[in-house]
C-alpha cells in the first residue's frame, strides 16, 4: 500500500521549519514556485500580524525533486525564519546554551498550550513550549499541501476555501462549486465570496483590534473531481470522513468540524438529508450516479461518494490577547496577567487556506492508497482504469 506521509520539524522564532514528504511518485512536475504560490495566500488575510510583514515565506526543494520532476525519494523542503535573524531571536532561540541570561516565560495564557504543555513535559519556561504550538508551523503543512495538490491535480481533484463567517458576521454562499465566486475570494481581503458581508467582516476585525482582543470564525474547504471509492467502511481509522475531521482538528485553534451541513441535518428527519439518486436517463456530462443535493457532504459510509467534498472548520478566537487575561504564574502560581507577545486579530481567511492544505494531503493520502503507482503515469493510468468501472454492475456469473 502506498501512501502519502509527512512530517515537519521547527519552532516558531528557531532557524526554521523542515519538512519531509514521502510516497509521491517519480515523475510528477514539481517546483518552488508552485509551493509559494500557496505559501503567499496563506500569509495573505485581513486582520494578520506584523509577523507576515517580515516572513516571505518560500520553501526550498532540497531533496526528491531532479530537472523539475520528483524521482520517487523522500522530498524534503525548508522554510527559512526571517525572523531569527533578529539578534535577540538567536540568542533566545540557540541551540547551543549561552552566556547570558535569558528571561523564562512564565505567566500562563489562557485557551493556549502553556499550562498543559510545562505541566506534560515538566518544564519551568513557556517558551520551550509556545514555540513548537505556534501556529507558524502551518507553514510547513501548506508546503506539504501543495505538494499533495499537485498530486491531485494528475487526476483532475481541485481544492479551494472561502471563509463562511467571522465573529457574528455570516456570508451567504452557494449549495454548489459552480455557483461560488472563487475568483473574487481571492481577491478579497478576508476571502469571502459574498460582497456584501465583506466590510462587515472588516469592520468586525477592526472593532476586535480597537478593543485589544481577537476573533473567531468558520472556513470552508470544498474539494471536486473525487472519484468514487477513495476510503473505506471496513475499519474506523481508514474512513474518509475520520481522516479528514483529524486533519482539521489539527489546525491550531480549530474546535469544530462538519462534513456537509451536519448540525443542521442533525435537526431534520432522514427523508429531508439523504440524497436521492437520479436514474441513468438524468445523468450528465459523462457522469454516473448523479443526485439533486449533496447534504453528505460528498462522503457515505467513510467513502467518497463522487460528489463534491464540503468540510467547515469552527475557529476558536486566537489565545495570544493583547488585553491580557487574568492568570497565575507559572512558577510561584500567584495572579498575574497573561503573557503578550505580538498576534494576529483574526486567522480565519488563512485558515481556510490551511484546511485546502490538509484536505489535498488526507485526499493525496486517499487517492495513493486506491491507485499506487511508482511513476505518475502508472497511478494516472490506474485512476483512469478505475473509473471506467464506476456505473451500473452486471451480475457476476
Amino acid at each position: 500500500m502506498t501512501n502519502f506521509r509527512f512530517l515537519t520539524a521547527g519552532e516558531s522564532h528557531g532557524k526554521g521549519l523542515t519538512t519531509v514528504i514521502e510516497g509521491v511518485p517519480a515523475g510528477m512536475e514539481l517546483s518552488e514556485d508552485w509551493i509559494a504560490a500557496d505559501l503567499v495566500r496563506r500569509q495573505g488575510g485581513y486582520g494578520r500580524g506584523k509577523r507576515q510583514q517580515i516572513e516571505k515565506d518560500r520553501a526550498e526543494i532540497t531533496s526528491g525533486v531532479r530537472h523539475g520532476r520528483t524521482i520517487g525519494s523522500p522530498i524534503a523542503l525548508w522554510l527559512e525564519n526571517k525572523d531569527h535573524n533578529n539578534a535577540n531571536w538567536r540568542v533566545r532561540m540557540a541551540v547551543e546554551p549561552v552566556d547570558e541570561e535569558v528571561d523564562r516565560v512564565t505567566l500562563l495564557r489562557p485557551g493556549h498550550a502553556d499550562l498543559a504543555g510545562t505541566q506534560k513535559y515538566g518544564l519551568d519556561d513557556v517558551r520551550q513550549i509556545l514555540e513548537r504550538s505556534s501556529a507558524r508551523e502551518t507553514a510547513a503543512r501548506v508546503a506539504a499541501g501543495s505538494v499533495a495538490r499537485a498530486l491531485l491535480a494528475e487526476i483532475g481533484i481541485e481544492v479551494r476555501s472561502q471563509t463562511i463567517a467571522i465573529g457574528d458576521v455570516v456570508a451567504k454562499t452557494a449549495d454548489d462549486w459552480d455557483g461560488v465566486e472563487w475568483d473574487a475570494i481571492e481577491r478579497s481581503p478576508v476571502r469571502v465570496g459574498d460582497p456584501d458581508a465583506e466590510p462587515h467582516m472588516i469592520a468586525a476585525i477592526d472593532a476586535a483590534k480597537e478593543a485589544l482582543d481577537s476573533l473567531g470564525g468558520i472556513f470552508e474547504v470544498r474539494a471536486r473531481g473525487l472519484p468514487i471509492g477513495l476510503g473505506a467502511h471496513v475499519q474506523w481509522d481508514r474512513r474518509l470522513d475520520a481522516r479528514i475531521a483529524a486533519a482539521i482538528l489539527g489546525i491550531n485553534a480549530v474546535k469544530g468540524v462538519e462534513i456537509g451541513p451536519a448540525f443542521e441535518n442533525a435537526h431534520k428527519p432522514g427523508s429531508e438529508v439523504h440524497d436521492a439518486l437520479l436514474p441513468a436517463s438524468e445523468w450528465e456530462d459523462d457522469r454516473k450516479w448523479e443526485r439533486p443535493t449533496n447534504r453528505a457532504g460528498g462522503i457515505e459510509a467513510g467513502m467518497s461518494n463522487g460528489q463534491d467534498i464540503v468540510v467547515r472548520g469552527a475557529l476558536k478566537p486566537i489565545s495570544t490577547l493583547p488585553r491580557r487575561l487574568p492568570t497565575a504564574d507559572l512558577l510561584t502560581g500567584e495572579a498575574a496577567e497573561a503573557f503578550y507577545e505580538r498576534a494576529d486579530q483574526c486567522v480565519v481567511p488563512a485558515a481556510g487556506v490551511i484546511g485546502e492544505a490538509v484536505l489535498c494531503i488526507v485526499l493525496a493520502d486517499a487517492a495513493l492508497e486506491k491507485f499506487g503507482g511508482d511513476h505518475i503515469d502508472e497511478f494516472k493510468r490506474n485512476a483512469a482504469a478505475y473509473v471506467e468501472t464506476v456505473g451500473p454492475r452486471e451480475p457476476r456469473a
